[in-house]
């Protein structure tokens, strides 16, 4: 299963509000060869770490594409960039965010530049939660937990950072 997360936190002046601009990168990810399989619904959930930034909405698709990793990577940054996303600090607030979460039960490539599954992922109920709904007996491909075990390992009310919950 190839899993990819999607987030934003910031007006996109092209698209409108987070949830909206999401709906226009499913578009975008359909448009470059990227079937969508299934999604989550969106989910607010507050930034990582906590910040004054605005919330984020969140949500998990499950993908099908003949790419490879690192061109559906690729991809990934290129629709990013086309809606506007600016790399500079860490964790600043975004237009859009897509992460590459999972492709099947592959690993990260020793010298190469992405890392799977992403390296956070088991921390983050804003991308666990949504997995859940898509994929319930989906199981960590390193550390072989499932992700009714990576929940429950969850701090949920840490500082409110790990609050997420569905949108209306």
């Amino acid at each position: 299963m190839i899993l990819i997360g999607l987030g934003a936190n910031l007006v996109s002046n092209f698209f409108g509000a987070p949830s909206d601009t999401l709906e226009a990168a499913l578009l975008a990810l359909e448009k470059k060869g990227v079937s969508i399989v299934t999604r989550s619904r969106w989910y607010k959930s507050a930034p990582v770490p906590v910040s004054d930034q605005p919330w984020f909405v969140n949500g998990v698709i499950a993908v099908a594409t003949a790419l490879s990793p690192e061109p559906l990577l690729d991809v990934l940054l290129e629709i990013e960039h086309e809606f506007g996303r600016e790399r500079g600090v860490a964790n600043a607030a975004r237009v859009l965010d897509l992460d590459l979460l999972a492709y099947g039960s592959q690993t990260s490539v020793p010298g190469g530049r992405l890392d799977l599954p992403h390296p956070r992922l088991e921390n983050r109920a804003f991308v666990l939660l949504p997995l859940a709904e898509i994929a319930p007996n989906w199981c960590h491909p390193v550390t072989k937990q499932g992700i009714s075990s990576l929940i429950s390992a969850l701090d949920l009310d840490k500082d409110g950072a790990q609050m997420a919950e569905p949108c209306d």
